[in-house]
Order: structure tokens, then sequence, then C-alpha cells
């Protein structure tokens, strides 16, 4: 019935079909964020940066003062890719961001993975570092010692260019005394019956009751039978020597160690016993036992305060117990030590030729030797005192040597070649000479006044005045007639030689060696490298003395490590914020060398090895090895 329903309709058509349902409303639109958009994909990148847009410019300053700038077109992502492939993700999505969906809170977790150039010097190796490390690595290595700091900045040498200034007199006692407590070394001498006898710094009357309680101090473990050698007073170091019936007391705020301090003191004692010998010093004390020393030792507060003061300036010689030599060939001073033979006196017992404070000859008898002590305290006496120097002419000194005999005199006749040859010494070519050449002479000598060369004649016979005064003569005509005082003279002047000449490119700025089996030494020269030779000494110039110091700082300090009790070092590399050290000690040599503070360790002992060959190379110039023997 229904088909035939449908049908009916369907043939009529009246009837209407039934249409499905209509569609649901359309959803509210989706809110929009600022991340939705065409997606774009960044370019792929072959290293990490730093650039902050398409063109990054980045500058960097230099220690030479220099400034540089560099571009990079590499644009920024929000991850940094490590070398495995993992990245770390940016931490600039939002919340309604498809990433932030994704994140977890691990996602934001601190790794290990620094971002940008720092991480190319953390995790990237030497190959990977960046273009600006690498800049700036290039011109730090060219960094001096000691180039950042200033005359007059805080430290530790704060003030040391008023070191050596004396105490006016003018003024108030606590004036002075507060000047006399901001002088960074001391050095005092007391008998021990409380009597001061000599202070570098201050008038004795003014530091009496210092020395007072110094006695008290000592005198009071000596009767403990616990001898005091030595204690700590804030920053400063009190070393006590006590030598018979003299006691010695060193101050120091330089940072030496008591070992070096006390070979200080030994060598102020053996000056003592250089102008009175050891059985007359004893003598005076045990007969009377207060007595001032002061006045036996008249007129040699010079060479006192001359000693001192080149140990707190830094001595070289003194550190490494030798001594340093001029240098020359072999053949040259073979042949110089052949004439000092030929002239020989009978009465000789040491000759030596020294030219501004190096050896350059010695003759001796085949079983003695001179110790570098007793050496020291002769070019004290000529070459830092003054006193025999400006005098001029000739000199007759009684002198005792205590490290050769401490009981008696020798007596040493010295002579100063200052650069004009006598007319009966002087070849015949050069007495004959047109007006010019006088002229030339005179401008000549008149730069040489600073290279005297000293000859020093030792006997130990009083009545041989003039029987060395007529070797001298010879000595003096054969030198002039072969040239070899010339000679002498020009290598004096030359100075000591140059790391550059040495080893050219090596990056150590100074450096002294020792060799033990001759207790001789050489270094390069003290000029530093913003402070070009002039005619001023370094002394004179506070900038040079001060640099000086903070070498010869850094000298001690490794000294000290390398040669402490019980220790057993062999290479020591120290590093600080002002310069870079080594010391390297064998049985034969002892080497110590200083660079700039960004000097990689390896370059340092590259330059230090190439250094100790040239030594070996010319050990028969550098150093004086058994010398004239009669």
């Amino acid at each position: 019935m229904a088909r035939e329903a449908e049908a009916e309709s369907n043939n009529d058509g009246t009837s209407e079909v039934t249409s499905p349902s209509p569609p649901p409303p359309p959803l509210p639109p989706r809110r929009k964020t600022p991340n939705d958009g065409p997606a774009q994909v960044a370019p792929a990148q072959s290293k990490p940066t730093t650039a902050v847009s398409s063109i990054d410019i980045s500058t960097l300053s230099f220690p030479d003062g220099s400034r540089g700038t560099f571009s990079t077109s590499v644009p920024r992502t929000g991850s940094t890719p490590d070398v495995s492939g993992y990245v770390t993700p940016s931490r600039d999505a939002t919340a309604g961001s498809d990433l932030a969906d994704s994140m977890s809170v691990m996602s934001f977790a601190p790794t290990l993975r620094p971002h940008g150039d720092l991480a190319s010097l953390v995790a990237g190796g030497l190959n990977r570092k960046s273009r600006a490390w690498n800049m700036l690595r290039s011109q730090s290595e060219t960094v001096q010692p000691f180039e950042s700091i200033e005359l007059g900045a805080p430290g530790d040498l704060a003030g040391f260019e008023r070191e050596f200034d004396e105490i006016p007199d003018s003024t108030t006692d606590d004036i002075r005394m507060a000047i006399w407590k901001s002088k960074m070394k001391h050095y005092m001498i007391l008998s021990s019956a409380g009597k001061p006898i000599y202070s570098r710094h201050g008038d004795l009357s003014l530091i009496n009751s210092y020395m007072g309680v110094v006695q008290t101090i000592i005198s009071f473990y000596e009767g403990a039978k616990n001898p005091l050698l030595g204690f700590t007073a804030g920053n400063a170091r009190f070393v006590i020597a006590i030598e018979g019936p003299l006691y010695f007391v060193a101050v120091s705020r330089l940072g030496e160690s008591d070992a070096q301090l006390r070979s200080q003191l030994e060598a102020l004692y053996m000056q003592i016993l250089s102008t009175l010998t050891l059985p007359t010093l004893k003598n005076i004390f045990v007969h009377r036992p207060s007595t001032d020393l002061r006045k036996p030792l008249e007129g040699t507060e010079s060479l006192l305060s001359s000693l001192a003061d080149s140990f707190t300036r830094g001595s070289p010689s003194t550190l490494l117990g030798a001594l340093e030599c001029l240098r020359l060939r072999k053949s040259q001073r073979h042949a110089i030590n052949n004439i000092f033979l030929k002239s020989r006196s009978e009465k000789l017992l040491y000759g030596l030729i020294v030219a501004g404070g190096k050896l350059v000859s010695v003759i001796r008898p085949r079983k003695h030797s001179l110790h570098p002590s007793d050496l020291q305290l002769i070019f004290n006496m000529l070459f830092e005192s003054g006193g025999i120097k400006s005098g001029g002419g000739e000199s007759w000194i009684p002198l005792c040597l205590p490290a050769f005999n401490n009981r008696g005199y020798l007596y040493m006749y010295v002579s100063f070649f200052d650069g004009k040859p006598d007319a009966a010494f002087a070849p015949e070519s050069a007495q004959q000479q047109t007006p010019e050449a006088s002229d030339n002479t005179k401008t000549a000598d008149a730069n040489e006044e600073e290279d005297e060369i000293a000859l020093i004649l030792i006997s130990s016979d009083k009545e041989s005045f003039y029987d060395l005064k007529e070797m001298r003569d010879k000595l003096a005509a054969q030198l002039t007639k072969t040239g070899h005082l010339s000679l002498i003279r020009s290598a004096a002047r030359e100075g000591r030689p140059k790391i550059q000449s040495i080893a050219p490119g090596a990056q150590i700025a100074h450096f002294l060696y020792k060799s033990r089996a001759n207790v001789q030494f050489c270094m390069s020269s003290l000029e530093p490298p913003s402070h070009p030779a002039s005619s001023s000494s370094a002394e004179s110039d506070p900038e040079r003395m001060l640099t000086r110091r903070r070498l010869m700082s850094l000298y001690h300090e490794l000294h000290a490590s390398m040669h402490a009790k019980h220790a057993h070092l062999k290479v020591l590399h120290a590093v600080s914020e002002d310069a870079a050290s080594l010391a390297w000690i064998t049985p034969i040599f002892e080497f110590y060398c200083v660079a700039g503070p960004n000097v990689p360790r390896a370059a340092m002992a590259q330059g230090a090895n190439r250094v100790i060959q040239w030594a070996k190379r010319e050990e028969e110039r550098l150093f004086i090895i058994g010398g004239g023997v009669f």
C-alpha cells in the first residue's frame, strides 16, 4: 500500500519530498596570538653566533690602546646548536604558542651549555674559538710584565720611590718618626749591651729607644737558651742574626724570605770584619762589653749604607751568591790574561780587572781562589759607595777579606783607567793627531767618564806599593798598545744582552742564568721595554727603580720557593695578575725568567729552552773558566 501511494504521488507531481535537517551554526572565531602567522624557516647555521640582527658589528679594545671591529651576517636563532646536535630552547615563547604547549618544566632547567661565543671557548675546543677571542688573544700576549702598574699606585710597593730619601732634621720628631716608620726596609746593628752601632734610616738618637726594645727581646730569648731567629709584626718580617757580641736586625716589607734576609745581614757583618778583622772585634768587647763601636767604624758608614741600599733595590749577585762577568770572546780574554801574567810582580797575590762592576780578568795562585762574598765587598767599595772612585788617581787600602782570612789584613792597590791613555803608553800613531782628531778625542773622553775600568792588585806585603805601581804601568802600556783596553771599554758600553738578540721572537721579558760550577751568572738587560735606555742611571728614574724592585721581588719569591727547606722542586711555573714566571734548577744551572701575564706556559718553556741553549753555547764568553793561574 505504501508503494502504491508513493507511485501515485510521483505520477501526479503534486506531492513534496522530505529534505534533510539544516547544518549547525559555525563556532566562534579562535582568539589570535602574536605568534600566529606564516611560518618562517631560519637558514641553517654552521657555528654559534651572538648576532642580534642580520649584520652584527662588534668592537674590541686591546691592551695596547687600539680598537678593532668586525661584522657577522649570520642571523640569531632561538637556540644554540651543540656539537652533538642538541639545542637549548629559547625562553621567549608565550603560553599561547604551539611551542609553549609542548614545553615542560625541564625545558627551562639550567644546562652546562653556555651561549654564544662563550660556548665556543668552553665547549668548542681550540679549533672552534670565536673570532673575537682569537683577535684578543693575539694582542694580549704582547703585554709586558708590570706594564699595567703605574707609579704611586696602591700596593705593596706604594711609596717605594721615596725609600732612599733622607729623613730631614728640620722637622719635628713626630714627623721624622712617621717618615722613619714609612720606610719599607731597615737594617740595624747594635751590641749585646744595647749600644746602637748603625741604622740605615734615621738618626741613632731618634730610634735609640727602639733599639733598646730589640736588645731586650733578643736577650730574653738568649737567656732562655732559645735564640730568637725572627718574627712577624703586621706586614713586616723581622730577622735576627747574632754574630758574637753583635746583633744584626733586618726589618722588611718586601716579601723576602728569612734565608735571603739572613744572607744580607751576613754581608753587613763581613763589611764590618773587612774594616776591623775578627780578632780585633773580639778584643774590643772582651775587655769592655759596653764599648761604642761607632768610633772604630767611623768613616765606613757609607760602605754599609751603599751595601744595604743595593739589597733594597735588588741585588742579583747577592740573591744567587754569584759574580757577573763581562762578556768577551774566549781568545780576547785569554790574551788579556796572558798580558796580565807577563806583567805580574813577585809580590802579587791576586790581580783583578773590573769594568762597570763586572769581572773582566783574574789571576791568582794555583791553590787559592777568591770567594764571591769577598769580591762583592771590593766591588761595593769601588763602584757603589763612590768614595775611592771620586778620589781618582791611585789608592792604597788595607783590607780584610773575611772569606779568605778573617784574622789579618791584605793590601789593595787600586787604579782607574779613565779612558785617557798616558802619552808614554800611547802608540806613535795616537800621539800624532790633527786638531780635529784632538777635538773628537775630547768629546769621546767626556762620554767615557762613566765607563771607567779599575785595576785591583792585592798583596800580603804592606811595603809593596811601588812594586804594584810598576806592574800597573807595564800592564797599562801593554793593554793600550794591543788595543785590549779599548776593547774592554767597548764591551762595557754594550751592556747586558737583550732578549731579542739572544732568542728572537721569544716572549720572555727578562732572565737570570747561574752557572753553578763556575759560581757566576748572567742576565738580560734590566731596561724595561717601555723605558728605553737614556743617559741617566736606572736608580735615578723612579719608574725604573720601581720596575726593577718588582722584578727582583718576583725573583726572590721564585728563589725562596725553589730553595725552601724540604722542597724538591725542579721546575716551577707561577702566574699572577702582573706577570708570569718560570724557575728551572738542575745540577748544572739555575734559571729564572719573567714574562707577561698572558704568555702561555708552553711559550715560556720554549723561550727558556732557547735562552739556556744560548748560554751553553756562549759559556766561555759569558763566564771566566779557570782564569790566569800562576
